[in-house]
């Protein structure tokens, strides 16, 4: 199964801690397919001063949906980010893992959502999806990816 992943850091080494998770993800997800360049972009939907690392990632997996979303919560805590319960909306982390699609399923479960509701909404995982998976139609918009327009 093909699975694609939207990451995302901005404290302390950003890059690094992509291409630790991507290292990981390797060793228990599957095999790491494709990868999108990295691009730098301001805070989405709060405030920091703290820019972001972006990419986004194609695996092949034979985990499920629901395993895969474990082993990316895993990841983010092996790789430091720390969880405010308390916390509402957004904040500044070493990793975000985001599963964006996985083959073409659409799911809505609690806590898990696939495709990831926000992808059109943000240029951060759009601009690294037209890179590596252009062609590839969103199952629920019914867009190509490179067709769908990036909102400032």
């Amino acid at each position: 199964m093909k699975i694609v992943l939207g990451f995302g850091s901005n404290l302390g080494d950003r890059k690094g801690f992509i291409l630790s998770a991507y290292g990981l993800l390797e060793e228990r997800l599957g095999e790491l397919i494709r990868k999108s360049s990295f691009i730098e972009t301001p805070a989405w939907g709060f405030e920091s001063e703290n820019y972001f690392i972006n990419s986004v990632a194609l695996f092949e997996t034979q985990k499920t949906p629901f395993e895969s979303f474990e082993l990316c919560h895993w990841v983010e805590k092996e790789l430091q980010r720390k969880r405010n319960p308390k916390h509402k909306g957004y904040q500044d982390r070493t990793i975000d893992i985001d599963i964006l699609f996985y083959e073409d399923l659409i799911l809505d479960a609690p806590g898990l959502k696939i495709p990831h509701p926000l992808i059109e909404k943000r240029g951060f995982v759009l601009i690294p999806l037209k890179e590596i998976l252009p062609k590839y139609i969103h199952p629920v918009l019914k867009k190509r990816i490179e067709d769908i327009e990036i909102k400032a």
